[in-house]
């Protein structure tokens, strides 16, 4: 046995020296190695790293499990604790069914208009979260557009609460299950349902024994992605949470209203282990997966000819989610051109000429910021992700599990985390621009590495290869032979990064300065002081800038490749 492990470890050695020597042939890649370690050291590891050190120091220079013990034993710790879980589970479940109707509908019933049902579906996505809680108060709140003109003034139930919380948070992250589970079934083959048919069975015992069965790891993958969003959610348990407490608010208030940071980053810590979990279970499972339909045929997922009872029901569902979406953003829309929500609804544009006279520098902070850090994001997510996926050195594996940690970490506890880490010496950074584009970068930053990875799994390594093999080293190779390839991939990142970085809220609330501020802020302020036509028509505005900025780098995009296209073309 000693004689193995020796043999390993010499084995190890001379690897690692290999690689070393290999390394220091190439500086500029020894270069970018040495400074994604300081990055992802320093804006990663660093800011958890104080998290975790603050729950245990009850007072300045002390160290125990104090801040812990009275945590679990107060019901005023516990109740979020339990809301917190309770609300994921059900918003998972939720959001996980519906999302499954939607994208069996749309990419194995071929129902009408499934394209467009397709696109209402990513409305969600490009909007802030804490709109639809918006609408969900402009509808069913106490001055609600329901509760006044169909229910007399009283609320048909109550928004503000759990069963608020479930139906906000389902419809506004089912779209992340529904995207997950559409990619899924089109990854089964329609010969294996086919087969099913032919050997007698039906087509509702077709999907229980074959298409569902193999889609599992989808449904597993959403649910966690699904249950993950929820735990993390801040907006909208602000908005609409009342008196039903979890954990991401209250860590929030315990720092900024009590001033217990040591409570509020054990609160913070609590809330980080089943995210942690859920995250690392779903790679587990999507990376050892077993349900696999390998053919020698084409594959291709055609539609399945239902029943036309069937097709109706599952037509009719998709309408009502599709209507419920518009409900809910065209009732902002049309709040934002009220006088007064509530009270009086004659149609104005006071409230954009608020957002332009009053709130416009918000805007322009967010659109400055989030413009420096959206090309920072993208190139440092795709030479990570060429580095975790082309190159062999030593910790390249721990390099991209921290590269996509922030996936897993909640808003809450990256923002506490850089209020502690970045408010002392040695970098203080507090109140500056500089530590929100950080929170932008590193919070956006898996994005662009998953991105990066996949892509670059496309891409023939023997390209590369032919490269070096003509004198270029692995600087030039990156840049003039993979980097136009990771072209699709590297926009993709830019245009999540911009997206997320305009409607981020629960980590850089924490953050925030009066001179440099955000808009997501600004919303928020205003939903509390029951300025709703105005938070209205200031997310309106910020929904349209988003939009616009995506059909942009969509355009930009496929210019691009057409001009790459017309280059190979040429050569």
């Amino acid at each position: 046995m000693r004689l193995v492990r020796a043999s390993f470890l010499r084995s190890e050695g001379r690897m690692f020296t290999k690689q070393m020597r290999r390394l220091l042939n190439e500086p500029v890649l020894l270069a970018m190695i040495v400074l994604v370690w300081v990055l992802l050291a320093l804006f990663v590891v660093y800011p958890l790293l104080m998290v975790g050190l603050k729950s245990f120091e009850p007072k300045p220079g002390t160290f125990g499990l104090a801040v812990y013990k009275t945590i679990f034993s107060k019901r005023y710790f516990l109740v979020p604790i339990f809301n917190t879980l309770k609300l994921g589970v059900t918003v998972a479940c939720f959001g996980v069914l519906i999302g499954y109707v939607f994208a069996y509908s749309v990419a194995k019933a071929n129902v009408p208009a499934k394209n467009f049902f397709r696109t209402i579906a990513t409305f969600p996505i490009v909007s802030p979260p804490f709109v639809v809680a918006l609408a969900a108060i402009l509808l069913f709140g106490r001055n609600g557009l329901f509760t006044r003109k169909l229910f007399g003034g009283t609320p048909p139930f109550e928004i503000y609460g759990f069963w608020g919380l479930v139906i906000v948070e389902t419809l506004a992250y089912f779209p992340t299950a529904f995207l997950t589970l559409e990619g899924t079934l089109l990854s089964i083959g329609s010969d294996l349902e086919e087969a099913s048919q032919s050997l007698g069975c039906s087509k509702w015992r077709t999907f229980w024994r074959v298409t569902f069965p193999l889609s599992l790891p989808g449904v597993l993958s959403a649910w966690l992605l699904v249950f993950s969003q929820s735990m993390a959610d801040f907006g909208n348990p602000l908005v609409l949470g009342g008196r039903f407490h979890v954990l991401s608010v209250s860590a929030y208030l315990e720092i900024t209203g009590s001033y217990r940071i040591p409570h509020g980053s054990a609160l913070a810590i609590i809330l980080l282990i089943p995210t942690l979990i859920a995250f690392f279970v779903q790679r587990y499972w999507l990376s050892r997966k077993s349900f696999v339909t390998v053919t020698g045929k084409s594959f291709l997922s055609r539609a399945m000819e239902l029943p036309k009872w069937a097709k109706g029901i599952l037509t009719v569902v998709c309408l009502i989610l599709t209507a419920s979406i518009w409900l809910f953003y065209g009732t902002v829309l049309f709040g934002s051109f009220t006088k007064l929500w509530g009270v009086n609804h004659s149609l104005t544009l006071d409230n954009y000429k608020y957002v332009f006279n009053f709130s416009w520098e918000y805007m322009k902070d967010t659109l400055f910021l989030a413009s420096i850090a959206t090309p920072i994001c993208g190139v440092l997510g795709i030479m990570i992700a060429y580095l975790v996926s082309r190159k062999d050195f030593f910790g390249r594996r721990i390099m991209e599990a921290l590269s996509l940690l922030p996936f897993a970490v909640p808003g809450t506890v990256v923002g506490i985390g850089y209020l502690l880490a970045f408010n002392q010496e040695p970098l203080i950074l507090t109140g500056t621009a500089l530590i929100i584009i950080l929170v932008f970068v590193f919070r956006e930053l898996p994005v662009g590495v998953q991105n990066g990875v996949a892509a670059l799994y496309q891409i023939d390594k023997s390209i590369e290869e032919a490269s070096m093999d003509l004198g270029s080293n692995s600087y030039q190779t990156f840049w003039k032979v993979t980097l136009p390839l990771l072209m699709p991939a590297f926009f993709t990142a830019l245009f999540n990064a911009f997206v997320r970085s305009m409607t981020a809220i629960s980590a850089v609330i924490f953050v925030v300065s009066a001179k440099w501020n955000l808009i997501t802020v600004r919303i928020l302020g205003a939903v509390s002081n029951g300025d709703l036509a105005q938070a209205a028509a200031l997310s309106c505005t910020l929904i349209g800038i988003i939009v616009v900025a995506m059909f942009l780098m969509r355009f930009a995009t496929i210019n691009l490749s057409y001009q790459m296209k017309l280059r190979r073309v040429e050569r």
